[in-house]
Order: structure tokens, then sequence, then C-alpha cells
């Protein structure tokens, strides 16, 4: 048993040392270098994206940024953090945006925040739009038996139950909240993009574009791969040759779930209201 646990602890201290050494030679590393940051799936959560930009940003190595977009969109308010905390990183980074298989609805929102946007030619993007999914299952409880009884301190205080029908001043109530949340995004892209508001709103209705249609519309700059895109950064800040390229990858584990970070995430897959940037089947 004694051996068991002194092999158990050479190891972790084993690997303690090598995250040690990698960590070293990483900051000690002269070359000036650039950072991709992966955003990629559901964008459910702005945490990990928020921080890693941060860290990015004060670090004096790092002298550009690439934002490597690979998600259908998500939830509205990590969209709209993760693309204001671009906005900030761009006043001391240069940044550029890579899409890859898809960047749509949030994940074009994100995009746009970057100066320069590479796309490759079959990209799926643009879907500049919003959308609220609620589940009705009152045919369901009908069948099986089951009623609700609501206790409410007010007439809209459970809007858009899942357990009947809408009504109609309801629907007109969460539409107003949606043409709010979607003039938002084409604000966002006409500001961002530098394009007549007229003309975002002309593209907005949901519609999904190739990343080569979309450069002819304006809401991408250069059609090119993510090395394309590094190298185009490299160029950007004024790096000579080669440029070290940095990445962190997020991964769930162990320490995750005990963090509560997994819990989250899954609540936010759990049937809810929620408004989404989100390009959908």
């Amino acid at each position: 048993m004694k051996k068991a646990c002194a092999v158990i602890f050479g190891l972790l201290l084993f690997l303690l040392l090598i995250s040690a050494v990698i960590a070293l030679s990483e900051k000690t590393s002269l070359r000036d270098k650039v950072a991709v940051v992966r955003i990629e799936g559901p964008i459910l959560d702005s945490k990990n994206a928020i921080e890693e930009i941060k860290g990015y940003v004060k670090e004096n190595s790092v002298k550009a940024i690439v934002i490597r977009v690979d998600s259908p969109g998500g939830a509205v308010a990590p969209s709209q953090e993760i693309y204001e905390e671009i906005k900030k990183a761009v006043s001391s980074k240069k940044v550029v945006a890579s899409m890859g298989s898809v960047a749509a609805s949030g994940g074009y929102y994100i995009a746009a925040a970057a100066p320069k946007v590479f796309a490759n030619p079959g990209t799926l993007t643009g879907s500049i739009g919003v959308i609220m999914e609620i589940p009705n299952i009152e045919g369901l409880m009908d069948k099986i038996g089951v009623k609700t009884e609501v206790v409410k301190s007010g007439r809209h205080k459970d809007l858009a139950s899942m357990f009947r029908k809408m009504g109609g001043e309801e629907r007109q109530i969460l539409q107003d909240v949606l043409d709010d949340v979607h003039e938002q995004f084409i604000n966002a892209v006409s500001e961002a993009r530098k394009l007549p508001i007229e003309d975002v709103r002309a593209l907005a209705d949901g519609r999904v574009f190739t990343g080569r249609r979309a450069k002819e519309l304006g809401l991408v700059d250069e059609l090119g791969n993510l090395e394309d895109a590094i190298m185009a950064a490299a160029k950007l800040a004024g790096i000579k040759g080669e440029p070290e390229v940095v990445t962190k990858k997020q991964k769930f584990s162990i320490i995750d779930m005990l963090r509560g970070d997994i819990s989250g995430r899954l609540n936010d897959v759990i049937p809810s209201i929620k408004l989404k940037y989100m390009l959908t089947p």
C-alpha cells in the first residue's frame, strides 16, 4: 500500500514538474506571439472566452489575437459579452476573426467585433436574427391527466408558460422583446462592419450566406483559413517571420464538475425560455 502511494505521489510530482517547465518556457520565450481564442459549439456562457481574451491582452509577448469561431450561435447575453470584450481588446492588440465551418447568428455577432474578419468560401455565416422557442405540453398534460395550479403576483408573471397556449397579448409582449434584441444585433453589425444600418437590416432576416457571398456583401473582409488569419494578424502586429502561436483548449474535467462548471452548462440545455442568436435546423 505504501509503495503504491509512493508511486502515485511520484507521478503527481513528475506531472507538476513538467507543467512548471512548460509554463516557464512559455513565459520566457522571447518570440512575439499570436494568440488563438477558440469559440466552438453553442455559446452558452462567456466566462472562459472573456478570461482568455483578458489574459492575452495583459501578456506583453502576445502582439495579436485571432478569434477562431466555429459556432452556430447561442444565448444572447453571452454573445454580447464576448463581443464587447473583443471590442475592448482591439484598443490594445491587433485582433482578427477567423470563421470555421459555421459562424452564424451569435457566432457571427462575435466575429463581427474584430476589425478584420476571415471566412472560408464555404463557411456558413450570417443568420442575423433572434429566436425564442417555447415548448407547449398542454396536450400531453391533458392526456396523462395532470393539471397545474398557478398562483402569481401579476397577470404576466407566468408569461409563456409551457402548460397552456399563448395568448395574443403575451405573444405581442414577447415579439416586442425579440424585435428590440434583433435591433441590437443589427446596430452592432452596422457599427462593427461600418455598413449603413438599412443595408444590414435588409440582410437581417435570419438567412445564411456562404463565406464567399458574405464577402461580397461586406459582412467579412477576406477569404482564407485559420493560418491565413494568423499570418494576417502577425503582419498587422509587425511580427517578422513565422509567429509563435499560443492557444488554450477548454476541456471538461473532474475539477470542473467539483467547481460546478458542468452543472451550470447542463442547466443551459434543459428546456427553458431563452433568447437566442442561433442558427436552427
